[in-house]
């Protein structure tokens, strides 16, 4: 087991703060930020030392003893649908500034598998990603950014899909007609195995890696949420019965190195 850790987590969201919480039930002490003042008593109900931490181009304040951790999660995607393309690489060079002030030496990005464009072929971490929407080129630049860094070790975790508490898939398509390409396999993991790779990630004190996080199982869309639909009581969707752009997520890391299995099935 690995020895209690003083954790920053550098924005608290679904997956941020589920994280926190997990933490702390293992006894690790946990800083945990937002950008809302309204927030912060809920962070402090769930034992997480709250701070108010802004990297908005010229808005920057933080605390300084927020940096004062041994290992700092950086969990902020991109607004790309409101078009924060370069003001989030502002950002993230923001914080690279002050991981590099603070001395902070291990770090661990969260980012997606949506640097991988739909290639109707699998990908996995020794893959070349070609991304080809907003999102993707994003982090990917963001990516490099951290790559580019040697006075400390970046873990780049990628998600796929997230689904869990608070992200019913059922929701997702639930009533709607016609939708393209249900015959393309989804590309998804739960929030537990969210928590579960983080922590596999601290128990092999692996940094420095890079890890697809994606279920190993991919069934069809439409038959993955119609049956997500059905299971939590809502209209069923109808999906067109075609295949058109897919790829299929996998790791070759995620086992090889941390020794992770997947706890949730996807099916």
């Amino acid at each position: 087991m690995v020895q209690k850790m003083n954790i920053s987590i550098l924005g608290c969201g679904w997956y941020g703060q589920a994280l926190a919480k997990a933490l702390i039930n293992v006894s690790h002490a946990v800083k945990g930020s937002t950008t809302s003042q309204q927030k912060m008593a809920a962070l402090a109900a769930d034992g997480i030392a709250p701070y108010l931490v802004s990297f908005l181009p010229g808005d920057e304040h933080y605390d300084d003893s927020f940096f004062t951790s041994d290992v700092l999660f950086i969990c902020i995607p991109p607004k790309s649908r409101s078009g924060e393309g370069p003001g989030f690489i502002d950002k993230v060079r923001g914080i690279i500034k002050a991981i590099k002030k603070h001395s902070v030496k291990k770090v661990v990005f969260i980012s997606s598998t949506a640097v991988y464009a739909d290639i109707n072929a699998e990908v996995d971490e020794l893959s070349d990603p070609q991304p080809n929407i907003e999102a993707g080129r994003i982090l990917l630049q963001a990516e490099d950014l951290f790559r580019a860094e040697n006075t400390f070790k970046t873990t780049i975790i990628r998600f796929a899909g997230l689904i869990g508490p608070g992200r019913d898939p059922g929701r997702f398509f639930a009533g709607k007609k016609d939708i393209a390409n249900g015959r393309a396999p989804v590309n998804l993991i739960h929030l537990d195995d969210c928590i579960g790779l983080s922590m596999a990630i601290l128990d092999r004190q692996a940094f420095g890696y890079l890890f697809n996080g994606c279920s190993p199982h991919h069934p069809a869309k439409s038959v993955f949420y119609t049956k997500a639909a059905v299971n939590s009581g809502l209209e069923k969707p109808e999906f067109i019965d075609e295949l058109k752009e897919w790829k299929i997520v996998k790791s070759v890391q995620v086992e090889e190195v941390l020794g992770y299995r997947y706890k949730m099935k996807i099916d």
